[in-house]
């Protein structure tokens, strides 16, 4: 992971306890681009042997977490980050470990503009989700917003 941003991955895991629960481990967290990964678990998985649409989704969701927070931790004394809506396709079923790639949808200042002239601006961020085999399995799109702390 990237140095300066290690923080990033035991913040989530000490402020979201599921994201330790299931064994989530955080690759790489940029302000553009988080790459996580779920270890496959016995657990976890569906009645077809797959990891479960929910470990799935939230592996996904946790990913576009990573980036917001990377991105926007200078401001969150102004702003507290929050999903707004999600759109996922499951493309096929997934076998053993994931790894979820979320990459930010537009420019960090372009955001931190929009919350400078008191709106409340959103943003996307999308996933692609591989499996054990690195096959595509699920893409996602997470929009969040940056909600003006009163």
């Amino acid at each position: 992971m990237t140095t300066e941003l290690n923080w990033v991955g035991a913040a989530m895991q000490q402020t979201v306890p599921w994201v330790r629960t299931v064994g989530i481990e955080f690759a790489e967290v940029t302000p553009e681009r988080a790459v996580l990964h779920l270890p496959d678990d016995p657990e976890l998985r569906n009645h077809v042997g797959g990891p479960h649409a929910a470990m799935i989704f939230g592996l996904g969701e946790t990913a576009t977490g990573a980036v917001t927070l990377a991105a926007f931790a200078s401001r969150m004394e102004r702003a507290t980050p929050l999903p707004v809506r999600s759109q996922v396709a499951y493309q096929r079923i997934a076998r053993g470990p994931l790894t979820a790639v979320a990459v930010l949808g537009r420019p960090a200042p372009d955001v931190l503009a929009e919350l400078a002239a008191g709106a409340r601006p959103e943003f996307g961020i999308d996933v692609t989700i591989t499996d054990g085999d690195n096959r595509e399995t699920t893409r996602m799109t997470v929009v969040w917003t940056l909600r003006p702390s009163r």
